[in-house]
């Protein structure tokens, strides 16, 4: 229930109290020696409870001190005290009911503004059928192991990550990877948990656990992000004292003008901080579901804030700014010996079962028809693949694996090597592949004011550059180890803050957590990477970087324009509090409006950005 139960509490005391003053017409009890307020048992029941909840804000406004934080909580205690002092309890009862029902509503606000997010959690696969000796028996998908065999029947959930084994269907992966269009599957492709089977039965052999598997990783991270907004919600604090200070001087002025402190109360009534404790929530999860919307899960609202200020913008290159897949650039045969087509098909035949990336880029970059089976096949680790081809014994990987005898060959980019029995027979340079949309988004994110933007690699500075050329960047650090990315990252002067960081390996994780924010390209399931980044871009597209930057842009302009609103308009109300045309009974009422309109403004956020602030105009 969250906080509603306060509000239910006051709300059944409103009505007791309502029994008591208009159904059994209750008079005075007692008069206080003190004061000589005149008691009765709704006031008392009104009294009482209004010190219980000035308690509970006076322990959350001493924990935010202590924090270091002075917030606005304290207008709404002096609002409540002072509406006790003069007797007027049913302004104060509509006090409580604005304190407590504003939290309700922010709430509730909140729940509408997450939809996107708890959509994938309501989603979340529980039950898989489980194959065994051929019959079918329904169970919980944590129980599942590596190796089990699960029917996905059509219509379906894949419960675990898996490998077909049997049939041939399609699946909708668009709330996994944004394809929009079903993809076709067969035996022996891979299927990621939460895509929907089509109209075909398939059996998968599952390759990963319910806790390791791509829809559970995504569930995981949702369950973080909304654990995070409690964290961000008193961005109206920083308004907090100049705020505090105007409402206690037109009420003190109001006080000692009219020589009422009744004046004094309906100031501070109408002063009472429910919307701006409202605006700045309201909108920053609205932002968060905005984000989700677009493939991109936030983990907290301070990362919203820092998107939006960003200077910095530093790039990982093989698999973040390129595709993660190489592309063949020169085929070089040794002398006669062998035509380019031989050399890669050769080399090509040798690799095919190896799951090095090289490799498999070489195979894929290779018509099948060139690819011929091979015996005696054996791989060394990081040297190379030998086996046999045609009654040929071909040897592919580094120099000194292939012909260690062979004198050095200068390359500038990444290359395979080859030797026919025994004998070099040339090499193959592959090189990476630049992402389509790689070079608009870095455009993009210049427009949008990023004032320096760094690719930060291993890979070798030729390799480099020919990325960073392609891609518009000419800050480029390579030869980076992943403790010298973390030192080029913590060196980036104040006045270029905050540095934002996109990765997508295991060794990009450090770097992520250095950065004030990092972004993981999470796809793949880049598990590392994803745990340790702020956000993680869901889907295999660089340029959700550029749309996390625009949509945080979007929400903190919301966000401050609504808290803004709401001070704005509250201190005009209090303006006209003074001059005593606003009983303390309506002002709260009037308050009440107030929150509805700073609700309203603040779910603009979840509203699409402008094409400027997406840096689609110059």
């Amino acid at each position: 229930m969250k906080r509603q139960w306060k509000f239910i509490v006051v709300l059944i005391a409103g009505v007791i109290s309502l029994i008591f003053e208009f159904g059994l017409h209750a008079s005075t009890l007692f008069v206080t020696p003190i004061l000589k307020l005149q008691m009765n048992p709704q006031a008392i029941i009104i009294d009482i409870l209004g010190i219980w909840i000035s308690v509970l804000l006076l322990m959350e406004i001493f924990n935010d001190w202590k924090s270091g934080r002075y917030g606005v909580d304290i207008l709404a205690v002096i609002a409540i005290v002072s509406t006790i002092l003069i007797n007027n309890y049913w302004a104060e009862w509509m006090i409580l009911v604005m304190s407590t029902g504003g939290e309700t509503l922010a709430d509730y606000a909140t729940g509408q503004a997450s939809k996107e997010l708890r959509s994938l959690l309501n989603n979340t696969p529980r039950i898989a059928n489980k194959l065994v000796n051929g019959k079918i028996s329904e169970v919980n998908v944590e129980d599942l192991k590596i190796g089990d065999i699960v029917l996905i029947k059509p219509g379906q959930q894949v419960p675990v990550d898996g490998e077909i084994v049997k049939g041939d269907s399609s699946f909708d992966q668009s709330s996994l990877t944004g394809e929009s269009v079903p993809v076709a599957k067969k035996p022996g492709d891979e299927l990621m948990s939460g895509s929907v089977n089509g109209d075909a039965a398939v059996q998968m052999k599952v390759t990963k656990a319910a806790k390791d598997s791509e829809y559970q990783s995504i569930v995981a991270l949702v369950k973080s992000a909304q654990a995070q907004p409690a964290k961000f919600v008193k961005m109206a604090d920083r308004y907090a004292i100049p705020f505090t200070i105007i409402s206690l001087i037109i009420g003190g002025v109001a006080w000692a003008v009219s020589g009422d402190a009744t004046r004094f109360a309906e100031v501070m009534v109408v002063a009472s901080p429910c919307p701006l404790l409202i605006a700045a929530p309201v909108a920053l999860v609205s932002g968060m579901s905005s984000m989700s919307a677009h493939h991109i899960i936030v983990k907290s609202g301070p990362t919203l804030e820092k998107l939006a200020r960003a200077k910095t913008f530093a790039f990982d290159k093989t698999g973040t700014l390129t595709e993660n897949q190489l592309v063949i650039d020169q085929i070089i045969p040794e002398g006669d010996g062998l035509s380019k087509e031989e050399l890669q098909s050769l080399a090509a035949s040798v690799e095919q079962q190896s799951s090095h990336v090289i490799a498999s880029s070489l195979v894929k970059a290779t018509d099948s028809s060139l690819i011929k089976p091979v015996t005696n096949l054996k791989e060394t680790t990081a040297q190379g693949v030998e086996g046999d081809v045609d009654g040929k014994h071909v040897k592919v990987g580094k120099l000194s694996f292939v012909a260690p005898d062979h004198e050095k060959i200068a390359v500038t980019s990444t290359a395979v090597f080859v030797s026919v029995d025994g004998k070099f027979a040339g090499y193959i340079t592959m090189m990476d592949e630049i992402r389509p949309e790689t070079a608009e988004t870095i455009a993009k994110l210049k427009r949008q004011g990023a004032e320096d933007i760094m690719m930060l690699t291993g890979d070798h500075m030729q390799v480099a550059e020919k990325v960073g050329k392609k891609a518009g960047i000419t800050d480029i650090r390579a030869n980076l180890l992943p403790a010298e990315k973390i030192k080029a990252i913590k060196e980036v002067p104040k006045d270029l803050r905050p540095v934002v960081m996109t990765g997508d390996g295991v060794n990009d994780a450090p770097s992520l957590t250095a950065a004030d924010v990092g972004i993981a390209m999470g796809a793949k399931g880049a598990t590392a990477a994803s745990e340790s980044a702020d956000a993680v871009i869901m889907v295999n597209d660089l340029s959700k970087v550029n749309d996390a930057v625009a949509i945080s842009k979007h929400t903190m302009k919301v966000a401050n324009i609504d808290v803004l609103t709401a001070i704005g308009v509250v201190i005009i109300i209090e303006l006209i509090a003074f001059t005593g045309v606003i009983p303390a009974f309506w002002g709260a009422i009037l308050q009440e409006v107030v929150d509805m309109i700073t609700i309203s403004l603040g779910l603009l956020a979840k509203t699409k950005p402008s094409n400027k602030q997406f840096g689609l105009e110059e």
